[in-house]
């Protein structure tokens, strides 16, 4: 946490910088009316998820070709459900929302923040109180029946992985699925015209925690651009966008984000 009560001549560049970037941030954040919030696995990573790239993340451990495919679920299913029972449901179940996920509740409250846009798919924005959340890939803690489309929430599926790899439907016995968008899949035609919509709308898009390597949802900061938008990039490493923004933060959200919005706050 940034400490104010310290005297700037007493501070290192680097508290400096950091409460450079903060004020900066604060500046963009009071001068916007219409913002929208981006996010990716980085915003994710402070709540104990596990981020797909990179150092330690997920797809160093375990083959995406295989739990990740549409192909590969059609032709084995219990690999991608074995993995959610060792491993995935147990995470989604523990995690809580980060600092930066309830700032950006603050921005909703005060009327300010349009839309969240996310490709996560561990619906943490919904836990922390965000109301309109657009999920680029779906989410895994919903899934239905690939047969009759049958909904299932996380209880009845962890009740049926206790005696069934697979889970099966209990009323057509189809084989269950999670609500995400697997490789080889689109993404939903509705949420990406209505996350295009908002781009094209807003007047300030924050980026947090996301590589924007993943097309097209990382188009959608360019998008909002070009419409006229400001851009803002708050992750831990450079991004192929960070020549166009107006503000490029290369630290964790949870250091510079919640600090931004109180200060907001404290303003208003």
């Amino acid at each position: 946490m940034n400490d104010s009560n310290v005297p700037e001549n007493r501070k290192s560049e680097p508290e400096r910088q950091l409460d450079r970037e903060i004020r900066s941030l604060k500046e963009l954040l009071d001068a916007s009316k219409r913002i929208v919030v981006f996010t990716g696995a980085g915003i994710s990573a402070e709540s104990g998820i596990p981020t797909y790239r990179g150092a330690g993340g997920m797809w160093t451990k375990y083959d995406p070709d295989k739990y990740a495919s549409i192909d590969y679920f059609r032709k084995d299913p219990s690999y991608y459900w074995r993995f959610f029972r060792d491993v995935r449901h147990d995470v989604m179940n523990e995690a809580e929302p980060s600092a930066a996920h309830r700032a950006t509740v603050e921005l909703e409250r005060w009327g300010r923040l349009s839309a969240v846009i996310t490709q996560n798919i561990d619906g943490l924005h919904q836990k922390a109180g965000s109301t309109r959340v657009l999920e680029l890939h779906g989410n895994t803690t919903r899934f239905y029946c690939f047969d009759c489309r049958t909904p299932y929430d996380m209880p009845a599926v962890r009740r049926i992985l206790e005696h069934q790899l697979p889970p099966l439907c209990e009323k057509c016995g189809g084989v269950l699925r999670p609500d995400v968008v697997l490789f080889g899949e689109m993404l939903p035609v509705d949420v990406i015209d209505e996350a295009q919509r908002e781009t094209q709308l807003c007047d300030l898009l924050v980026v947090i925690g996301s590589s924007l390597v993943v097309y097209p949802a990382a188009n959608l900061p360019y998008q909002a651009k070009l419409s006229g938008a400001k851009l803002v990039i708050i992750n831990m490493d450079p991004t192929p966008l960070d020549s166009v923004a107006d503000l490029c933060i290369h630290r964790s959200a949870g250091e510079v984000f919640p600090q931004a919005v109180e200060m907001c706050s404290a303003a208003s």
